[in-house]
């Protein structure tokens, strides 16, 4: 699979429960989420690469070794910005639910400079092709990825992650306008209820796949938290439930899940199969600290998905 978006280093507080002006030490790892679903993707044990920009910096090679050494991800897609700094990351677990996330990328991202020679050919052919909302909040990563989409034509596996961070656009406007234009050259799309509404303008799950399949798209997935994630397609839907867990950090538990959901796109997995194992991926690192790190095993998969089973066939009360 090839993945297309930001990366970042991200910043993990050692101290949980505080607010970062008391935060004492920070270890790092790779972070940005269409890298750390490479990462997850590579993880199960799939081909995977990346298409971003890094800084001319120490973080950006140290994201480019850890890519390759690490994590098993091809880096040669990584190209170096000569002007702008690797972006970063600072999360603060409180709530570690939801942590919120502090982006140090002024005056953008260097991932943002995105041009058509720094895509490979590949990129209209490969098996996955995953990219995100937030690929559109800026030019000239705006018009590249489009064209990447335009050239695939609907090609099966198009994912398009709704992604929406509203600090990376001028308006909520400006967001729904460009994201629901790539949507017509997506086969896949998934997305929160919030991501749902700003990409077709509803945050009901069934109205929002309802409009995400007249989109065209032939796989809708609709994130609805503890709720859990509603699946559709234009023949069937079905709402699969959420795997309780306790939650350490909420951050990656979202590029777990897709990188599971690319590698059962590739096995050619039952949608419903698909996200059950996606929703078991994203409850692993829900309960880790670290998004690229604590990315799961297809045997530690396999393990919460026999224990979910044990728990429910368990008498209650």
């Amino acid at each position: 699979m090839l993945t297309i978006g930001r990366v970042s280093v991200d910043l993990y507080p050692q101290q949980s429960g505080v607010p970062l002006s008391q935060v004492q030490t920070f270890a790092k790892s790779i972070g940005g989420s269409p890298t750390n679903v490479a990462v997850a993707c590579a993880r199960l044990g799939r081909r995977a690469a990346v298409v971003t920009r890094v800084g001319n910096d120490g973080f950006g090679e140290y994201i480019r070794e850890a890519l390759a050494k690490q994590f098993g991800v091809e880096n040669r897609y990584v190209s170096t910005d000569p002007q702008l700094r690797t972006a970063l990351a600072f999360c603060a677990l409180n709530p570690p639910t939801d942590p919120p996330l502090l982006f140090y990328r002024e005056p953008r991202g260097p991932e943002m400079n995105l041009r058509p020679e720094n895509v490979p050919e590949i990129a209209s052919t490969v098996p996955v092709l995953w990219t995100a909302g937030s690929r559109f909040a800026q030019e000239p990563s705006r018009s590249t990825v489009l064209s990447v989409l335009q050239k695939r034509n609907r090609q099966p596996h198009t994912v398009l992650d709704l992604d929406y961070r509203p600090s990376f656009w001028d308006s909520a406007n400006q967001a729904s306008a460009h994201i629901g234009q790539a949507l017509q050259f997506a086969t896949v799309a998934v997305g929160n209820r919030t991501e749902c509404e700003i990409a077709v303008g509803t945050a009901n799950p069934h109205s929002a796949a309802d409009r995400l399949l007249e989109r065209g798209v032939s796989l809708a997935i609709v994130k609805q938290g503890a709720d859990g994630v509603l699946v559709a397609t234009p023949q069937n839907r079905t709402e699969v439930p959420a795997m309780p867990v306790e939650v350490v950090c909420g951050l990656g538990a979202g590029d777990a899940f897709g990188g599971a959901l690319a590698d059962g796109l590739l096995a050619g997995l039952d949608p419903v199969e698909i996200v059950t194992r996606a929703n078991a991926a994203g409850a692993i690192v829900a309960g880790r600290l670290a998004c690229a790190d604590a990315m799961p095993t297809p045997e530690e998969i396999n393990k919460m998905l026999h224990q979910n089973q044990i728990n429910q066939a368990e008498p209650h009360g």
